[in-house]
């Protein structure tokens, strides 16, 4: 027979699955023998099985429940229906994961007309009595009916006005009494049935009002938010009532063992005197900071503190604890592992682990790798967002970070207007290769299309660049010039703050707070690579970009993407007359200059990198994205190249491609066009010579992109040899290099074996081969991916994260083909799963040797490869 209800003795703190986090702990705190109110606990198994009933208690729920109860009075010598020992209790929710502010609590049930006479008189306190009368009829309204709070709070305000009372506590017992009759007609006025008077009655009802708020809005919000599984329940906690709202030498409060703000080591919280427990959260009264509880009570502030180090040192980390007071004898009523910001996970981790508590294998798994976001870019001040007026909030949160500046609707005029000193934001439908200098230059991206893996996101987070995509509710118009929303409409030159954390943007200047590392912070990064096994590596091509990732200590380049560097001004000048000539040796002309050009390149990525490892990417995107679109561009690139128009309009219609993602691109250009590849591998290899010139030593890693067989690799990589050859013949140098390919179509995963025959290393491109396995396009699957999730059709965006049975597999085989193949093979991850923790947790488990993501997401693939490691020992 299944248990569904366990009184606090008979539980402990690894029971979370059935009892609920917080009454885990409150068996666990009893078993300590802490002063802990008594109680027992209904399972969330129960829950579960009320959900699936369809809101009904089974008969063995309510036979187990009458049974508890019966023994609960007997260990308290109270019952609902005592004259002297009057029994009331509190119901609280507690899901197995923490759902702060998220499911509902009544306080004071037991209470009816009969028993608050009997509570008044037990006390000889009447308004005591009334005031935990008016509070249930309020809670128990609200939670239990759905009757809207303003219902009873617009009467309650109303009638201390009237009466000139300024706190709740200046009303006298005649005036509680008053208003306790008033809130019961307002049950016949709003459900139209009394307040039930019988509490075995109440009891059922508020249980079965816990388990049907488990399913409420803003619970689904916030399990969605934090990623908590809708299906494990909510167990209910009914636990004897103590009294904070007694008298002057009571109380109640909250307090956190450590700043949960800073991380600081000192205790931090507050209380309010003659008050009950939802007054300190409801902000009603203004409480008193935990310190001065010394000079109120001192035996109960020692109490407390003792207390308090031994929740923590028990619990090997930072408690969030709620007590209340009752004529100077201290409850404990609930801990928890306390919710801190991002500064604080790190100084408290670190703390930790110096003081002894607990290892630095331990110390991963207190930070959230999500929060390190926080860390690393600018925020908004909260007050000052709060004051801001939304003008968007359907955007996807891109890459985080706060920026603000006046709006720009083109790169050309964002480049202009940075150069002159402005902030700006550049605001397009969405972005293609040619704005980059515009992107560059620019505060922050905005696009009305695209996701999260859309060029404008892509681009920005490797640039830890503040960006928000798919912005559906804001219309772009980049010819007038404006952009329009819900109630107004902006103008080039106005100012408007991004927030790429969350996807929302903001009309004017919104004030920000800069990012900052802590020692802490170092310390702890520290001890990631200490722990992980998987390297961490970043895709980066610009100086600052290369700069950022390896301040944070990235283990080399994963992935430099070439055709970055050819849509500067005149570079792309010379790569449209290479694409558009038709005679050789202007083709031969516009490739000497364009060597030049990559010569400087390459000689700036390999002097910062060093001796670090340094993947490139040969050049991979269809010719067609180097060509101009419109009208205007076309006569102007037109003149550049001294044709005509109509000549350009032609070359154009030539290389237009129905798809170009399946097209002329990656390995195929070289097939089709030896000397492309033959001049990048000469560039590269000509600045790697003049390093070593200079003692520096680089470790270029040449990638062939887009491969599908064995034999156009096996054609393209002696192509690739010849020319290294000819330049250690020209240098007299003997240059170190690997040449290998990217992993990026199924075929060439189904064939990795024989493939990595002929490598050197392997790196998965995720993007395309996510793309390819599922058939969708990436820059279309925006529009309809969210109905995938939406109708669980798909458990992630598996752009965002791993697919794990689809293209997971075709991973996990080709890497374990490639190393019985090839045991010498290195084997990396550089399209964007590479940065998302819950994909590295997979790639942790496979035969990867590390992963690549942008320099910004380094110190977070870092924590999560670190977690990894640790899950995997369990």
């Amino acid at each position: 027979m299944t248990k569904y209800v366990y009184a606090f003795d008979e539980g402990q703190k690894n029971m979370k699955d059935l009892l609920g986090g917080k009454g885990a702990n409150l068996s666990e705190m009893k078993r300590l023998g802490l002063p802990v109110p008594d109680g027992f606990t209904i399972t969330t198994a129960a829950c579960i099985e009320y959900l699936e009933r369809g809101d009904q208690l089974s008969d063995e729920v309510k036979t187990q429940l009458q049974k508890q109860l019966e023994a609960f009075s007997g260990r308290t010598n109270k019952a609902f229906s005592s004259d002297e020992n009057l029994l009331l209790v509190s119901v609280r929710s507690g899901a197995k994961i923490s759902m702060p502010g998220m499911m509902d609590t009544i306080l004071n049930l037991g209470l009816n007309d009969e028993n608050v006479e009997k509570l008044a008189r037990k006390t000889n306190d009447a308004r005591f009595a009334y005031d935990c009368y008016r509070r249930l009829l309020q809670m128990f309204g609200e939670v239990v009916y759905g009757i809207p709070m303003t219902a009873f709070d617009t009467y309650f305000d109303n009638y201390k006005a009237t009466h000139g009372y300024q706190n709740d506590a200046d009303i006298p017992a005649e005036g509680l009494q008053e208003i306790c009759e008033h809130f019961k007609t307002v049950y016949i006025e709003e459900v139209y049935k009394p307040f039930p008077q019988n509490p075995l009655d109440q009891l059922l009802e508020a249980i079965e009002a816990v388990f049907k708020s488990w399913d409420n809005d803003r619970a689904r919000v916030y399990r969605d938010l934090n990623d908590i599984p809708h299906h494990i329940g909510t167990a209910v906690n009914v636990q004897e009532m103590v009294f904070g709202n007694s008298g002057p030498q009571s109380g109640t409060g909250v307090a956190f063992t450590r700043n949960p703000v800073t991380g600081e080591a000192k205790l931090f919280g507050e209380y309010l005197l003659n008050a009950q427990g939802e007054d300190v959260v409801a902000g009603i009264r203004t409480p008193q900071d935990i310190a001065t509880l010394h000079d109120q009570m001192p035996h109960v502030h020692e109490q407390f503190v003792a207390v308090a180090d031994q929740l923590e040192q028990h619990y090997q980390d930072m408690q969030d604890i709620e007590f209340t007071i009752e004529n100077e004898k201290l409850y404990i009523l609930q801990t928890r592992n306390g919710k801190r910001t991002a500064k604080a996970a790190m100084q408290i981790a670190v703390d930790l682990v110096e003081e002894g508590v607990i290892s630095k294998k331990d110390a991963m798994t207190k930070v959230d790798v999500k929060s390190i976001d926080t860390l690393l870019h600018p925020t908004f001040e909260a007050q000052a967002l709060e004051a801001a007026t939304i003008i968007s909030k359907a955007g996807l949160p891109a890459s985080p970070g706060a920026a603000t500046g006046k709006i720009v609707f083109s790169a050309e005029e964002a480049k202009r207007q940075a150069e002159a000193g402005e902030k700006v934001i550049l605001m397009r439908p969405e972005t293609s290769p040619e704005d980059i200098e515009g992107m560059i230059a620019s505060e922050a991206i905005v696009t009305t299309h695209g996701g999260m893996t859309s060029h404008a996101a892509v681009v920005a987070r490797g640039m830890g660049k503040c960006c928000v995509t798919g912005c559906a509710d804001l219309e772009i118009n980049t010819r007038e010039k404006t952009v329009t929303y819900a109630n107004g409409q902006l103008f080039e030159g106005d100012e408007i703050s991004v927030d790429g954390a969350q996807g929302d943007i903001y009309a004017g200047i919104v004030e920000t707070t800069s990012a900052e590392h802590s020692e802490a912070f170092e310390q702890f990064m520290q001890w990631t690579e200490e722990i992980a096994r998987l390297g961490i590596r970043m895709n980066a091509e610009t100086t600052p970009d290369i700069e950022a990732g390896y301040q944070f200590n990235a283990q080399g380049i994963g992935l430099v993407r070439t055709e970055h560097m050819f849509f500067g001004a005149e570079r792309l000048v010379e790569m449209r007359r290479f694409i558009l000539s038709s005679d050789d040796e202007t083709r031969t002309q516009a490739l000497n200059r364009i060597r030049t050009y990559q010569t400087e390149d390459f000689e700036q990525i390999f002097r910062l990198s060093g001796e670090r490892p340094t993947i490139v990417r040969l050049l991979d995107p269809p010719l067609h994205e180097f060509l101009p679109k419109s009208d205007e561009e076309v006569d102007s690139v037109a003149k550049q190249l001294n044709i005509s128009a109509a000549q350009l309009k032609q070359r154009i219609a030539e290389l237009h491609e129905t798809n170009p993602m399946l097209g002329h691109r990656g390995c195929r250009l070289a097939i089709t066009y030896p000397e492309l590849y033959v001049m990048q591998v000469e560039a590269m290899m000509k600045s790697v010579a003049q390093l070593k010139e200079e003692g520096i030593t680089c470790h270029p890693e040449i990638m062939v992109p887009l491969v599908s067989t064995v034999a156009e690799f096996k054609v393209l990589k002696a192509q690739i040899l010849d020319a290294i050859q000819q330049i250690e013949t020209d240098t007299n140098q003997s240059l170190h290099y690997l040449v290998g390919t990217m992993i990026e179509t199924p075929r060439a995963c189904v064939i990795a074996g024989d493939l990595a025959k002929e490598c050197d290393f392997f790196s998965f491109g995720t993007n395309d081969l996510t793309q390819l396995t599922f058939g969708f396009s990436r820059d279309d699957a925006g529009k309809f991916i969210n109905d995938y999730l939406n109708q669980h059709i798909l458990a992630a965006d598996p752009f965002q994260t791993l697919d794990v049975d689809g293209v997971g597999e075709l991973v996990r085989n080709a890497s374990e083909q490639a190393k019985a193949a090839n045991p010498n093979i290195k084997i990396g991850v550089c399209g964007e799963l590479g940065g998302d923790p819950k994909s590295i947790h997979h790639f942790n488990r496979m035969a990867i040797d590390y992963v690549s993501c942008s320099p910004f997401r380094v110190p977070g693939a870092k924590l999560a490869a670190a977690q990894s490691v640790v899950e995997s020992e369990g």
